[in-house]
């Protein structure tokens, strides 16, 4: 894991949630700790990670998500077993 993933993982967990972060950063982050990518129908997309897995949405007309979709991003990595 990069320095840059850390940076992403630590904004994930922050309190109080932090909105507006890069979701790239977010998948570079999933795909560093071992996560499968599925590509689903428009901008669905699955991750595998440790036997969980997790179907989110990617940003529309922004490249930031929003407090709920890290709020499901930190929920997913939590239940991995994923710790910042």
């Amino acid at each position: 894991m990069t320095a840059k993933h850390r940076k992403t993982l630590r904004a994930i967990f922050d309190d109080p949630v932090l909105a507006y972060i890069m979701w790239v950063d977010i998948e570079a982050l999933f795909l560093s700790l071992g996560a499968e990518r599925d590509e689903g129908i428009g901008s669905r997309i699955r991750f595998y990670l440790n036997g969980i897995r997790a179907t989110f949405h990617r940003p529309h007309l922004q490249k930031e998500t929003d407090r709920g979709a890290v709020k499901s991003v930190r929920k997913f990595l939590t239940e991995a077993g994923v710790r910042p």
